[in-house]
């Protein structure tokens, strides 16, 4: 009965792992590519020899980005980090509370509103620049920070996570015992119920954080002033202006390869609070 089985064992295993293997293979090719065009001038990039690493220039190309117009690069670079680093820590504090709020309380029409949150998660954020635009000119604060950082601190399907983890991972008995203890609510959220729900914090985090970082059409909308510009809206006006002075080529590619430096970073150096939400579900 054994022998026939493990061929057939063996077959799915290896068509498991082949298929793994192609799909690393295909989330690598990019970053790949952007680690060898890097290393070339604009020549060697038009030549079409990007995957090699002759006439390696990576020092000369960072130079070039760092001096092109007063540094102007690592300017939308900071932009970048204040919109994603504070849109997304303040939103994610925002969907942990909301989602605390649906999961631990009972208030008229509470359903009905979550309900509405879910209708949000449904609608495109592409559909909400020109409304979004209209309100910020009503209120004065087109061609701000403000602009970009006031819609990233809402996030529908942010405070729908959230709910879905607090039911997972706040016992009504710990938040009793608190209540108990004579903690009052804003207590028992801040000690007891962010503490516990903190691989959501983290998850809600991460999607806002490579949200806004790779936020596009909201900054090109709002944003009129270059020095108030993310690196994706900054990147696309140089490539746009690489099709008549080629000399932009290294700049957009070598700055698309410090664009992905904080994504990693902040992947490799927060994937331990998911192991630890994992592990603690598994000893509940």
């Amino acid at each position: 009965m054994s022998g026939p089985r493990t061929p057939n064992r063996w077959l799915s295993k290896t068509a498991v792992n082949g298929a793994l293997l192609l799909a690393v293979v295909y989330m690598l090719f990019p970053l790949v590519w952007l680690l060898t065009a890097a290393t070339k001038d604009a020549g060697g990039l038009l030549a079409g020899n990007a995957f090699s690493f002759e006439g390696f220039d990576l020092g000369g190309n960072l130079t070039r980005l760092a001096e092109y117009n007063d540094g102007i690069y690592f300017h939308w670079y900071l932009n970048s980090l204040l919109y994603a680093g504070v849109g997304a820590l303040a939103c994610s504090f925002v969907s942990v509370a909301a989602g605390y709020a649906f999961h631990v309380y009972d208030f008229k029409g509470k359903e009905k509103l979550f309900g509405l949150v879910l209708l949000g998660v449904l609608v495109p954020t592409t559909a909400l620049a020109l409304p979004m635009y209209l309100l910020a000119s009503e209120v004065g604060v087109v061609n701000t920070y403000w602009a970009v950082l006031i819609p990233v601190l809402v996030n529908p399907f942010g405070v729908y996570l959230s709910r879905v983890f607090c039911a997972g991972y706040i016992p009504d008995e710990a938040l009793e015992a608190a209540r108990i203890d004579g903690a009052g609510e804003l207590r028992v959220f801040w000690s007891i119920g962010l503490r516990m729900v903190m691989p959501g914090f983290v998850t809600v985090f991460l999607f806002q954080f490579t949200a806004v970082w790779n936020n596009f059409f909201l900054p090109l909308v709002m944003l009129s002033d270059q020095k108030l510009y993310p690196l994706s809206l900054g990147l696309y006006a140089w490539n746009s202006n690489a099709h008549a002075e080629p000399d932009y080529y290294p700049l957009v590619v070598t700055g698309s390869l410090l664009a992905v430096v904080p994504l990693v970073v902040a992947f490799v150096s927060l994937q331990r609070h998911w192991k630890a939400g994992l592990t603690a579900g598994s000893v509940k």
